[in-house]
């Protein structure tokens, strides 16, 4: 039995415990979903899966509370699937295994799920607590929030009744959030017809990985490596000087996520193997020195493996090589007014090449429109020089913030009474379920807050667990002191 059973408040820890055995990585949302509908059920409440997949659970006021306003509790199921490369996990059989290490619950191998499991936990303990006082409440959990917000995105209007929402999918304790990025994902396609190796090369398939990753959205301005622009350099290196061929490629696997690992195939003759591995032993070295201060130690490794039957034709494979090259990747701009916040950046987060087919996929991100714009066009016109179709799907705006927010006057001094400081008032540079939900349901006073966790989307995932009390002891006070309709 998982020791995080005994960590407090256990009625948080206990559901969260509950979900690290239900695989629940997203797009696989049949296990979960039936659970959290049974949950509601077994508690006697209005529990319903809608349109998009989300599950939605209702709580009647307390006696003497139905005068408040109703307050959505709102949190997203899934959670992001990344493992370490010798870890053995499949994310849709197997239950996340936790472990605590200090001040910290971490999983073994793999992401925790505590992004946004916590939160979803959190309001499993709310609704069946008998003891709470607060006003209607309605629970929003929805579908795939990582890979599209795809549940957010389906909820129509008229599903909820609720004029506040309180979204539990933030990480950084003592920090009310306000205002979020908005996003875009760019895709850009190529189709190709393979060509056979030259007689006489030999094929080796050198293998990049043991890089951090994490959150390309609260992570992304730490200079963390991205797998695939490093992996962009020593190939534009190993075809320009060792008459190299790209035969395949795969780096990253998801967009929100900073791209850990990559690989990729190569042809060359085979009398340049020797150089080619001193290459390889040069730019392991280097990427080491690059980011000694930042990354833990960088494996770049090759081996010799069997020919392909076919490689990328040479003037595509250079088109492509050149555009991921010139791909703009990290932090592009910062909130002029709020110097210390990113507004605009990049994830070159996934490469597929190879079988005639080349898939770039990015995710971008800024809170002003205008800034989003001028970046994913400029991704747009940096692989449409290489020959390539692009894509713009899945966009939506940023949160605008709204200092005269009752809830966040009220939110504010209730922080202060409890815990004796200030909370710190933000905007964050990822893309919450906020924006999306408001433009649906207009009107809404919004506030994001979470326990504090770090490096969400990688398998450094974290909680820090004295936070996780302060956080639900917030948020039953927000909803004993909720304003009056």
């Amino acid at each position: 039995m998982s020791t995080i059973l005994s960590l407090a408040p256990q009625n948080v820890w206990k559901h969260f415990y509950s979900l690290t055995r239900i695989p629940r990585p997203s797009g696989h949302m049949e296990k979960v979903t039936e659970f959290l509908i049974n949950f509601g059920k077994g508690l006697g409440l209005e529990s319903f899966v809608d349109e998009a997949g989300n599950v939605i659970i209702r709580k009647p006021a307390t006696p003497g509370m139905e005068n408040r306003k109703g307050v959505i509790l709102q949190a997203h199921m899934d959670m992001v699937p990344q493992k370490n490369n010798d870890t053995i996990h499949d994310f849709e059989k197997d239950p996340i295994e936790t472990y605590i290490d200090g001040d910290w619950v971490k999983a073994k191998g793999t992401t925790l799920g505590a992004d946004d499991g916590l939160g979803v936990a959190a309001i499993m303990a709310v609704l069946e607590s008998k003891d709470l006082k607060h006003g209607p409440l309605e629970a929003l959990i929805t579908k795939d929030e990582e890979t599209g917000m795809y549940g957010a995105f389906g909820l129509k209007p008229g599903t909820l009744n609720g004029e506040i929402l309180l979204n539990l999918d933030s990480e950084d304790e003592g920090e009310l959030y306000i205002g979020c990025a908005g996003g875009m994902d760019v895709t850009a396609t190529l189709e190709y017809k393979e060509v056979a190796p030259e007689e006489g090369d030999i094929a080796i398939q050198v293998t990049l990985k043991g890089l951090r990753g994490g959150h390309s959205g609260l992570e992304i301005n730490q200079g963390r490596a991205n797998a695939n622009k490093l992996l962009v350099r020593f190939l534009r290196e190993a075809v320009a000087s060792y008459e190299a061929r790209l035969a395949s490629w795969e780096g990253g696997n998801m967009r929100n996520a900073i791209p850990r690992e990559a690989h990729a195939v190569i042809t060359i003759p085979a009398e340049n193997e020797e150089e080619l591995l001193g290459l390889v032993e040069y730019c392991e070295d280097l990427f080491n020195e690059e980011f000694s201060a930042i990354e833990t130690p960088i494996s770049f490794k090759a081996e010799r493996v069997e020919l392909p039957g076919g490689e990328v034709p040479e003037e595509i494979q250079d088109n492509l090589i050149d555009a991921i090259f010139a791909c703009q990747n990290g932090v592009t701009r910062m909130i002029p007014t709020v110097p210390d916040t990113v507004e605009t950046s990049s994830n070159l987060a996934i490469i597929t090449i190879g079988g005639g087919k080349a898939e770039i996929k990015i995710l971008a991100r800024s809170s002003s429109d205008s800034m989003k714009e001028y970046l994913t066009t400029s991704l747009e016109s940096c692989f449409s020089m290489a020959g390539m179709k692009v894509e713009m799907t899945g966009g939506y705006s940023g949160w605008q913030p709204d200092i005269n927010s009752p809830i966040l006057h009220a939110m504010k001094t209730s922080y202060k009474q409890q815990f004796g400081v200030e909370p710190a008032v933000k905007v964050i540079h990822a893309g919450l379920e906020c924006g999306i939900i408001g433009a649906i349901i207009p009107g809404l006073d919004m506030i994001s807050f979470g326990p504090t966790l770090r490096s969400p989307h990688s398998p450094d995932e974290r909680a820090y667990i004295p936070t996780v009390q302060k956080f639900y002891d917030f948020l039953v006070a927000t909803l004993e002191q909720t304003p009056m309709k």
